[in-house]
């Protein structure tokens, strides 16, 4: 086999340090909260992010006679490298403060953010400096249009392009663009993004919230993240309802496609509401929600469900109410709770546990498979049916009116196959570790997912903090695989793709 000399790790380096910096660059302004509420931990927050930033200037300076280009395998191992490397330097805030003395714990809640799952071993949130919880936070916002984009977005200023790291950071099929250079796509997606948070913000504050707890949970809700302020998460504002609509408007808008965000700031709604990905997942939203609502209203006990002030707007709105809340937060992979689901119906757990799989839709911050996968897959499905009957006949799978190309529906079967397998492999390592069936269900389910709770031992009301140190890492590894869609890492991991062309 011959070296691997093709590959321009010059240029790997160079952007690590650059991603490095714009990490510490975000602790900084950690730093910067901590000192406005005095809580105690601002010298600390300084040094994690002047390490971080002199650390990743030595690196580019070092680099900075590299060559200039960037190929596929160079951008499967920055987008790869790019989450560990950001993940390994976002501990340091949680270390230097003492937050989270473990360095496994410490990395499971950095990884947890940036992959936006979700999922900590923190169990009094509300004792943690406010410094460190908009840490916590930022690294939701950072992985959730992602890391790779957002130096998409400067690399121009560096002379390199970025189409290569796009394809990496997004491998699934949806392939609008919103300009042909994908730098200024980058720019208008993160436009929107930053947009629709300070929307966010603005509103659960004037809703009642205080301006801390509203940008933070605006930071969570629109990466589809789910950290919260709160150790009941949204729970706590049970008795406000208003607090929690505004959320879930903005659960679905960061579930949807952000070209189709955009489209509607140029006012084409009728590219909207043709897209066909955007009609299922509008239509399962509305049919999973009046499924668990009126399970919720006439089987569930509510007073075993943590679902509190049931009356405030009358029974029925409130079942309608956390229903809905549950299936945005989880198909959406957002993964705030209102209320402990797995006390609602058995029926109930199994379903809000098969939503797991569901995902949003491609182009959005959410995990899981993705609606449009499910889509493909379910018009291949019944076209095999016609095939059947018709075996000579030519009958494309159609999407938004175009005939996909077959080697997409190969590449979503087998993204599919992969998910599942994944799952599985997932469900038994944890069962190996020590892990009870239905937690490692569930914990595989959400992980991969990158959902947050889970069932069992992991379910909403519980956290992460009593699992194994090595059950720590492989959820840290199924939450890294699962929010680069699966290609983007196990391909490192197979001998050809180290070899010479």
């Amino acid at each position: 086999m011959r070296a691997i000399s093709t590959i321009n790790f010059k240029i790997i380096s160079h952007l690590m340090g650059l991603l490095l910096g714009v990490n510490g660059g975000f602790m900084l302004l950690a730093s910067l909260v901590s000192f406005y509420y005095k809580d105690g931990v601002t010298r600390e927050l300084l040094m994690a992010g002047a390490v971080t930033v002199v650390f990743g200037g030595i690196v580019m300076y070092i680099t900075r006679n590299h060559r200039k280009e960037i190929q596929k395998r160079e951008g499967y191992i920055i987008v790869t490298l790019g989450w560990i490397f950001m993940s390994l330097a976002g501990t340091l805030p949680y270390l230097f403060t003492g937050a989270i003395p473990s360095f496994t714990n410490a990395f499971f809640e950095t990884m947890s953010g940036y992959t936006t799952t979700g999922a900590s071993i923190l169990s009094d949130i509300e004792s943690i400096p406010n410094g460190v919880l908009f840490w916590r936070s930022i690294t939701h916002w950072i992985g959730g249009m992602g890391i790779i984009v957002l130096a998409i977005a400067i690399l121009p200023l560096l002379g390199i392009g970025g189409m290569q790291l796009f394809a990496a950071e997004a491998p699934g099929p949806g392939g609008d663009k919103l300009h042909p250079r994908i730098t200024d796509t980058a720019k208008r997606l993160w436009l929107i993004y930053v947009g629709y948070t300070i929307a966010e913000t603005i509103l659960l504050n004037l809703a009642g919230m205080s301006f801390f707890d509203a940008i933070n949970h605006s930071l969570s809700t629109l990466s589809t993240g789910g950290f919260s302020t709160k150790n009941a998460s949204i729970a706590y504002w049970n008795d406000q309802p208003i607090i929690q609509y505004i959320i879930m408007a903005f659960m679905f808008l960061a579930g949807t496609n952000f070209v189709l965000s955009y489209f509607a700031f140029k006012t084409k709604f009728s590219k909207i509401f043709r897209d066909e990905e955007f009609k299922l997942y509008t239509y399962a939203v509305i049919l999973f929600t009046i499924i668990a609502a009126l399970i919720i209203y006439f089987q569930a006990d509510v007073s075993d469900s943590s679902i509190a002030h049931p009356m405030v707007w009358g029974a029925f709105e409130s079942a309608v109410r956390h229903g809905l809340f549950q299936v945005l937060a989880i198909v959406t992979t957002t993964g705030f709770v209102t209320a402990d689901y797995t006390l609602w119906t058995p029926f109930l757990t199994i379903f809000f546990f098969g939503l797991m799989f569901l995902g949003g839709s491609s182009g959005s911050t959410a995990g899981g498979i993705k609606i449009v996968r499910h889509l493909i897959m379910i018009k291949n499905g019944i076209l095999e049916f016609k095939r059947t009957l018709h075996p000579h006949a030519i009958l494309p799978v159609r999407y938004n009116n175009k005939a996909v190309q077959q080697p997409i529906v190969f590449n979503i079967l087998g993204f599919f196959i992969l998910y599942m397998l994944s799952f599985i492999v997932g469900v038994l390592v944890f069962s190996w570790l020590g892990l009870d069936f239905q937690t490692a269900l569930g914990g595989a389910a959400s992980t991969l997912g990158n959902v947050g709770p889970a069932l069992g031992d992991l379910g909403p009301v519980n956290n992460y903090g009593n699992l194994p140190a090595m059950a720590k890492w492989w959820s840290s590894f199924l939450m890294l695989i699962g929010r680069l869609e699966l290609f983007t890492v196990l391909i490192l991991l197979t001998p050809f793709f180290w070899r010479n062309r």
